[in-house]
């Protein structure tokens, strides 16, 4: 049966982000690819207002048995290319979220999700790649980045080269033939599944560790960009966007110096040097200045070397000044306000 543009229009004004017209045109990984990422972060599903009769034009000529021509199509879309990066390193980011506690996770764990997602980007509409040699590459370069935060962008990009380097048609689909409704569904919502219930588990059981992470991805990337300015300004406003979007739909409310406040809070967690800090003071991470430094007193006044004969009292003294001044050095900007 023939499909219509004007029914793939609807489909896409009522449930575009979710890909139901992707469905409708038998394009089951668009369609899946629509489900995780709510239509490409809106963006893709916005750009498709140009590109749906085009998809109805491809299902109809597949329908009637057109055949691909050549095995490798003549050139990689920038987009597909972008496309295949981004996701990559968005199936990495929520596999960080959900899934780094499981062991040889960035070894194994890691490029499998990131290769899952470049190979999704790069299986949509008629083309799709080598997963055996995409999946190859991110468990080659995993290693190399072992344990950094930002390890999805490198191992995205080299699955992402390889999958444009291996490119290919589909099998062209028999005159006439059609798969029915109901596996594919079921096969959508396994695969949907296994992308979502790792990162719903994390977030609704393990919110502050999730948010720890995301602002200390967020951090990791502005700091990569010390030395471009004017990058770091974008990236920021990109940051406020929404709030921007809050002022124009309740007329204000909030002054933007608040927001950025809001946001530096976010962005400045505590290190790892500085949570050991508080280990060695006996504080929380919410300890004021004050707290801080009677804390320091009461502990360098017991462990003096004057006052504590024992072997470990100078080495102890030694550490508890060096916490202090590792906390000390952190809240001075707030002091100097």
């Amino acid at each position: 049966m023939a499909k219509r543009v004007m029914v793939a229009y609807a489909l896409w004004a009522v449930g575009g982000p979710l890909g139901l017209h992707h469905l409708y045109l038998g394009r089951d990984s668009h369609a899946l690819l629509w489900m995780v990422t709510l239509g490409g972060f809106g963006v893709g599903w916005a750009r498709e207002v140009f590109r749906i009769p085009s998809y109805v034009g491809e299902a109809n000529r597949e329908a009637d048995g057109a055949r691909r021509g050549s095995t490798m199509p003549p050139f990689v879309s920038p987009v597909r290319f972008v496309g295949q990066v981004c996701v990559g390193i968005y199936f990495g980011t929520v596999a960080l979220i959900g899934l780094s506690s499981l062991s040889f996770f960035y070894l194994i764990v890691l490029p499998l999700s990131v290769g899952a997602g470049v190979h999704l980007v790069s299986s949509v509409g008629q083309q799709t790649s080598d997963l055996h040699k995409t999946m190859a590459a991110c468990l080659m370069t995993s290693p190399i980045f072992y344990g950094s935060s930002l390890s999805p962008l490198p191992i995205s990009l080299a699955a992402s080269i390889t999958a444009a380097q291996h490119r290919k048609f589909k099998p062209s689909p028999s005159p006439g033939s059609t798969q029915e409704l109901g596996p594919r569904l079921y096969r959508l919502g396994l695969a949907w599944l296994a992308f979502s219930a790792p990162l719903g588990y994390c977030v609704f059981h393990n919110t502050t560790a999730t948010l720890y992470y995301l602002s200390d991805c967020v951090s990791a990337l502005l700091d990569i960009f010390w030395f471009l300015p004017w990058l770091r300004g974008v990236l920021e406003y990109i940051l406020l966007i929404p709030y921007r979007i809050l002022c124009a739909l309740t007329g204000g409310g909030y002054t933007e110096e608040v927001w950025r406040r809001v946001l530096e809070i976010l962005l400045k967690e505590y290190t790892k040097r500085e949570k050991e800090a508080l280990q060695v003071l006996t504080l929380n991470e919410e300890a004021s200045i004050e707290e801080i430094t009677r804390s320091y007193r009461e502990l360098a006044k017991k462990w003096h070397p004057d006052h504590n004969p024992s072997k470990e009292a100078e080495m102890m003294f030694i550490k508890i000044h060096e916490a202090y001044e590792v906390l000390l050095n952190r809240h001075k900007p707030n002091r100097s306000k």
